[in-house]
C-alpha cells in the first residue's frame, strides 16, 4: 500500500498546544515536527485544540491525517483521539482506549504486572482518602517517588527520603491531580526505549539518560544541556535486547499503535523496572524519540513519514 505513498499528496493537520500543563512543550514539539514534515514534502497546517475555531476547522478541512504533538491531559489521554474518531480523521499514535490507559500510571501498572514486566512496588491514593504515612512507609519504604497519576513530563513528581518529605509531597501532588501514585524509589541507570509499529512493533536503540540534576525532572528533559543522552546506551547486547523486548511487550500490553516510548530504571542487580509509557513522545530539539530514530539511521522527516504511514494502515 505504501510503496506509492507520496507525501506531496498528503494534507496534514498538525495539532499542538492544548490546555494541559505541558502546553509550551507541545508547542515546541509542534515546531519541530512541522519543520520535519515540510522537509519531507507534506502540506502542513497547524491547529491549537485550545481554540474552538481550530477544532471546527478540522471538520471540513479536507485533511488526510492528523499529526499529534499534544502532551498531557486533553491531548494524550484519549480526549482528542475520540474527537478525531468522530470526525473520521486518521491520526498518528494510539487510539482512545490505549491513550487513556497509558496516561493513567496507576492503571497502566496493572497491565505491566499482567504482562510480567517488572515495575516498582506501589500504592495509589485519592485526594479525599484517609491515609497513614506510617503505613505508606511500611509498604513502600521511606525512600519513594510520589507523582500525579495522569501528568507527564515529570510535572509534580517528588522524591521523598523521610516521613516529612512524604507528607509534603502528597500535599503538593494533589495540586496537580486528584489521584497520586506512590512508588518504591529505585536507583540505577535511567533508560528509555521507543517502539514503532502497529501489528509488528519493533524497538529503536536504547537511550541512556544522564541528568545534570539529581533526577530526570522537567528541566532535565527540556532545557538545553539539562541532560546527556547516550545512544545506543552503554549496555551489553544481551541486556539491551532484554530491555527492548520489555518495551515492545509494554507497547502491546497497553494496546499502543504507531509509537510509544517507555522509561526504565536498570538497578545494580541487573533488574529493569518499567516506570511509564508515553503514547505521544516529544518532538522538540532535545527530545528522545528523534534521537533514537537517528541512531537507527532514520532521519526526523523519515520518522514523521513512518508515523503517518502507521496511522493510515488499516487497524
Amino acid at each position: 500500500m505504501f510503496n506509492s505513498f507520496d507525501p506531496h499528496t498528503c494534507k496534514v493537520a498538525l495539532l499542538a498546544g492544548g490546555t494541559s500543563g505541558e502546553r509550551e512543550v507541545s508547542l515546541a514539539s509542534g515546531e519541530g515536527a512541522r519543520a520535519a514534515l515540510l522537509e519531507a514534502g507534506y502540506s502542513v497546517e497547524v491547529f491549537d485544540p485550545a481554540k474552538k475555531e481550530d477544532l471546527k476547522s478540522l471538520i471540513d478541512g479536507g485533511f488526510d491525517v492528523a499529526f499529534l504533538c499534544l502532551h498531557g491531559r486533553g491531548g494524550e489521554d484519549g480526549v482528542i483521539q475520540g474527537f478525531l474518531e468522530l470526525i473520521e480523521l486518521p491520526y498518528i499514535g494510539s487510539g482512545v482506549w490505549s491513550s487513556a490507559l497509558a496516561i493513567d500510571k496507576v492503571q497502566a501498572k496493572r497491565f505491566y504486572i499482567d504482562a510480567d514486566i517488572p515495575t516498582p512496588t506501589s500504592l495509589s491514593l485519592k485526594k479525599d482518602d484517609a491515609y497513614s504515612i506510617d503505613e505508606i512507609i511500611e509498604k513502600i519504604g521511606v525512600d519513594c517517588v510520589i507523582k500525579p497519576s495522569t501528568e507527564g513530563s515529570s510535572l509534580g513528581v517528588f522524591i521523598a527520603h523521610s516521613k516529612e518529605d512524604i507528607e509534603k509531597a502528597l500535599l503538593d501532588v494533589f495540586k496537580y491531580d486528584t489521584h497520586a501514585l506512590i512508588e518504591r524509589y529505585i536507583t540505577g541507570t535511567e533508560l528509555t526505549v521507543a517502539v514503532l509499529g502497529n501489528e509488528d512493533p519493533f524497538a529503536l536503540p536504547i537511550i541512556e539518560i544522564i541528568p545534570k540534576s539529581s533526577s530526570y525532572d522537567f528541566d532535565s528533559k527540556y532545557a538545553p544541556g539539562g541532560s546527556e543522552h547516550i545512544c545506543p546506551a552503554r549496555l551489553s547486547d544481551t541486556v539491551a535486547r532484554e530491555i527492548q523486548d520489555l518495551a515492545v511487550r509494554a507497547h502491546k500490553a497497553l494496546g499502543c499503535s504507531g509509537v510509544s516510548r517507555s522509561d526504565f530504571i536498570l538497578d545494580e542487580e541487573g533488574v529493569s523496572w518499567i516506570l511509564e509509557t508515553n503514547t505521544i513522545p516529544g518532538m522538540t530539539g532535545t527530545s528522545l524519540l528523534p534521537d533514537a530514530a537517528r541512531a537507527a539511521g532514520i532521519s526526523f522527516p523519515e520518522l514523521c513519514t513512518k508515523l503517518i504511514k502507521f496511522a493510515l494502515e488499516e487497524k
